[in-house]
């Protein structure tokens, strides 16, 4: 993973990023008491970025934090954030925290200032490997809470699972809930039977992703078969292609899970369609 870029925004201004200071008392810190958002950025230009900031104001509401900024304040730190850094490949990092307080109280939730912090990473696209060969994966329990859709930054089960997945030299991991499918650690999957791309239904077991929404509008506007529904373990394993989505990686294909072959084993056909539709979204 390539080093984060120099520009950073932390409260009002954009500073040197390895001199960004937050209080040891801000409650993201002492409770993981934030939320955050990934923007993927090309040729200088963020992409679905008013589906982060809708999904921004969503986890923001359900933690009762007061959103610090309009749609229009929210726009401006990325652009800043952009084009400072250099614009290019890129993605925006942004973190609210509740704030900080002069103490360690659970509640009640106080009304103090959030914090808001920001900075760039290079964009870490697909290698050409990673296309023609897909990826890894294996399965693993769902151990995380269960306000999976609010975006938190309280993130230590998605961190265990991922490491789960690094020590079985897998890609990713993706997780099961009482026999059904619910999301990856840090991706949403979709699986392809019989030509149509099927996802578990938005819930507060999964995040609702950016990439794959724009998946299903690509599948409806080209007249590719999806239907939202439980997509059970079974069906997984059986699938003729699954897919990893997500911002930051956009649609990868899962080529072996748990060491058995996915399909062929090879990256499908209608995964090729749909990454070709996604790489022309993002550099049109």
């Amino acid at each position: 993973m390539a080093e984060p870029l120099p520009t950073c925004y932390l409260n009002g201004s954009l500073m040197p990023l390895r001199e960004a200071r937050v209080s040891a008392l801000d409650r993201s810190f002492l409770f993981g008491d934030g939320v955050y958002e990934v923007i993927p950025a090309r040729a200088g230009k963020a992409r679905r970025l008013a589906a982060n900031l809708a999904r921004l104001s969503h986890s923001l509401h359900e933690l009762r934090i007061r959103n610090p900024h309009s749609e229009q304040q929210w726009n401006r730190i990325v652009e800043q954030l952009i084009s400072s850094n250099g614009g290019g490949d890129v993605y925006v990092y942004l973190q609210v925290s509740r704030g900080a307080e002069y103490g360690r109280n659970h509640a009640p939730l106080p009304d103090i200032e959030p914090t808001v912090f920001g900075f760039c990473s290079p964009l870490p696209l697909p290698t050409t490997a990673v296309l023609e060969r897909g990826v890894a994966c294996i399965t693993a329990i769902d151990t995380r809470w269960a306000r999976c859709d609010i975006k938190s930054v309280a993130l230590l089960a998605n961190v265990l699972l991922r490491q789960q997945a690094v020590e079985a030299g897998a890609g990713e991991i993706i997780l099961l809930r009482d026999g059904n499918l619910t999301e990856a650690s840090a991706s949403s999957v979709e699986v392809i039977i019989d030509g149509e791309i099927r996802t578990p239904p938005n819930s507060p077991r999964l995040l609702p992703g950016t990439t794959r929404s724009l998946v299903e509008e690509l599948a409806d506007r080209y007249g590719i078969a999806r239907r939202v529904t439980a997509v059970t373990e079974a069906q997984l394993r059986a699938a003729d292609e699954v897919w990893l989505t997500a911002a930051t990686r956009g649609v990868i294909a899962v080529t072996t899970l748990d060491g058995e072959p996915v399909g062929n084993g090879k990256p499908g056909p209608l995964w090729r369609r749909m990454h070709q539709l996604v790489e022309a979204y993002w550099t049109g």
